[in-house]
């Protein structure tokens, strides 16, 4: 990794400001995991805060609720901030009401429910992953159960130069935060958690230090781990906190530890006390094209250009929109889509934020090595672009490309400008497709064995019954020989 050049600190000593219910909501069917929900409202349905208009289907996907009380006047495919860049959305209008669901109040029986009523709870409320993957907070914790994880760690570390959401949040929420561990842990039935926070976080640390000191639970303790990026990646930290590593191939819990963002666990809280569903999360809004950076909270699916507009308007000449952090994030087509639980930061970018790569000329390979020396996975990006040249499957999966976690490092070293985390993606998007397609021929070969087999077994089970049928028939006639003589 690299320590990089942070921008952090005018959005980061702002407070957070709440922003206030917008006048529609659009909500992405995928939150950001890759995976639609499955509606459970139509169009002219009427909905209220914290009303269930999409549940999980699917491991993967999670839970929608209302953000505000209103009508539902679309369900249609629009521009999404998701990795396909497109969904199917649900569209609200807000009609001044502040009616709430019957179904939103706080959980009374927590310290009742088991480890597995708990997370069915957290699935059923939403509750995905803050940190900028959106994966569903119940899925990890149920694998982590099944694989008998040890070690909870709770992801503070916030490595992006941009982002700063979760640093605000431990500042003024971190009792919050530390409760939100305890009730995770409890899901996993882990024996310990560690939150791990950067040390270019001095505040941060301190508040969540008063708060496990305040809680006085032998389970939590802190970690400081140095600001390097990528620090905040999932198997990186694990590797820091925990001392261990996580298997290529494998999840976290292979190696005992499930990881879990703290703004989940704010949010994990907040379900806990108020009974609320997940229908909001802090985003920064950042970029040297916008007029005050800052952090907002703003309900699930509110239009970007509303909090946008909380944090000053737009400055100068914006040349990108992009949804996450300048080493990690993807462009976005507008700002009127809707913001989504996996989306931590609006980064809006000019000249001056990200000139340099808009200019560079991409020229052949000198075969230096920085791109190698920084990677943070430990693998070759020299041989892996030449691998993904040559679509050489196997190459690739030897190569360990499925180990890639997209931080661009080889990017930002690279001297000769090369793309290399695009053209990486680009060939994970192409082994899978062969890996999907190379399924699919295999399943249609095994219908056709099977088709095959029940046609033979039919065939004989016809020869078997005419063969009956002929010695039954032999039978009778030589009973009827006798009969006559």
């Amino acid at each position: 990794g690299l320590v990089l050049d942070a921008h952090k600190q005018q959005a980061c000593d702002s407070p957070i400001i709440e922003l206030p219910l917008p006048t529609h909501v659009v909500l992405a069917l995928d939150q950001g995991a890759g995976y639609d929900s499955e509606l459970v409202v139509a169009v002219g349905d009427t909905v209220a805060v914290g009303t269930l208009v999409a549940r999980t289907g699917h491991p993967y996907a999670s839970a929608v609720h209302a953000p505000l009380a209103g009508i539902v006047v679309a369900i249609e495919t629009r521009e999404a901030a998701v990795q396909s860049g497109r969904s199917v959305c649900i569209v609200i209008d807000g009609n001044g009401s502040d009616r709430i669901d019957d179904s939103v109040r706080p959980v009374a029986d927590l310290a009742a429910l088991s480890p597995e009523e708990l997370v069915q709870r957290l699935r059923d409320a939403g509750i995905a992953g803050l940190g900028g993957a959106g994966f569903p907070t119940a899925t990890k914790l149920a694998s982590a159960r099944n694989l008998g994880a040890h070690t909870l760690v709770l992801n503070g570390a916030e490595c992006e130069p941009w982002i700063c959401c979760d640093d605000a949040l431990m500042r003024c929420a971190a009792d919050d935060v530390v409760l939100g561990a305890l009730i995770l842990r409890r899901a996993a039935s882990a024996e310990r958690c560690v939150i791990a926070i950067e040390d270019d976080k001095p505040a941060a640390i301190a508040a969540v230090a008063g708060a496990i000191e305040r809680l006085r639970d032998a389970a939590l303790s802190l970690a400081v781990v140095p600001a390097v990026y990528p620090q905040g990646a999932e198997r990186q930290l694990i590797t820091a906190v925990a001392g261990v590593e996580v298997p290529a191939g494998g999840l976290p819990a292979d190696a005992g530890v499930v990881c879990q963002n703290v703004a989940t666990a704010a949010a994990v809280a907040h379900w806990a006390t108020r009974g609320e569903p997940m229908l909001s999360r802090v985003v920064t809004v950042t970029g040297s094209g916008v007029g005050r950076p800052g952090n907002v909270r703003a309900p699930i699916g509110a239009p970007l250009a509303a909090l946008i507009a909380a944090s000053g308007g737009y400055r100068g000449t914006p040349l990108r929109l992009i949804a996450g952090g300048s080493m990690t994030g993807r462009a976005l087509p507008s700002d009127e889509v809707g913001l989504t639980k996996a989306m931590n930061c609006i980064f809006v970018a000019t000249r001056d934020d990200i000139g340099s790569r808009l200019e560079a000329v991409e020229v052949p390979c000198i075969r230096c090595g920085d791109c190698a020396g920084v990677c943070p996975a430990g693998l070759l990006p020299q041989q892996l672009l030449r691998a993904a040249h040559a679509d050489a499957h196997d190459t690739l999966r030897q190569l360990g490309l499925s180990d890639c976690i997209d931080c661009g490092l080889c990017d930002y070293v690279c001297p000769s400008q090369i793309p290399l985390a695009d053209r990486f993606r680009d060939a994970r998007r192409r082994l899978h497709e062969a890996a999907a397609m190379a399924q699919k021929a295999a399943d249609a070969r095994e219908r056709h064995g099977l088709r095959k087999h029940r046609l033979q077994e039919a065939a004989t089970a016809e020869q078997q019954q005419h063969r009956r049928e002929l010695d039954q028939h032999l039978r009778d006639r030589g009973t009827g020989e006798i009969e006559r003589h």
